[in-house]
């Protein structure tokens, strides 16, 4: 009696499937999951820190602040005038809103502290300036 031995074949394949499908899946997973900003239309470069990450709020207000000291709330061109009115309204509303400036590198300083400055005087004490991450040294 002879029996076949069906490792003798000389054939022998591993079945990639799986793991392809495993790694379609990690790919899935990580472009849903992963969090992309874009503020398309307005340049602004922001300045470079070692900065400290801040948790988006459901209730804030994006400034704008362009190398020409142009002001924009989402997207929106607006004076100081009125940047203060629609601080004033939001902060009626909801007091805990958080403002994030977004101001160029090459802005003036004094006028990021006026937005902060209104900001401040409407009623919301939630400020946050948003910087790019500085390259680490090894």
């Amino acid at each position: 009696m002879r029996f076949i031995d069906r490792n003798d074949q000389g054939d022998t394949r591993i079945d990639l499937t799986p793991l392809v499908d495993t790694v379609f899946l990690l790919l899935i997973f990580f472009m849903l999951s992963s969090a992309f900003v874009i503020t398309p239309g307005i340049k602004v470069e922001l300045p470079k820190a070692a900065y400290e990450r801040v948790f988006r709020e459901k209730k804030e207000i994006r400034v704008s602040i362009t190398r020409k000291n142009r002001i924009y709330v989402d997207r929106k061109r607006v004076n100081l005038k009125e940047l203060e009115k629609i601080f004033r309204e939001r902060a009626k509303k909801a007091p805990q809103t958080m403002v994030i400036i977004r101001a160029d590198s090459r802005a003036l300083h004094g006028k990021v502290v006026e937005v902060m400055d209104l900001a401040k005087s409407a009623g919301l004490s939630k400020l946050a300036i948003a910087t790019r991450p500085k390259k680490r040294r090894k």
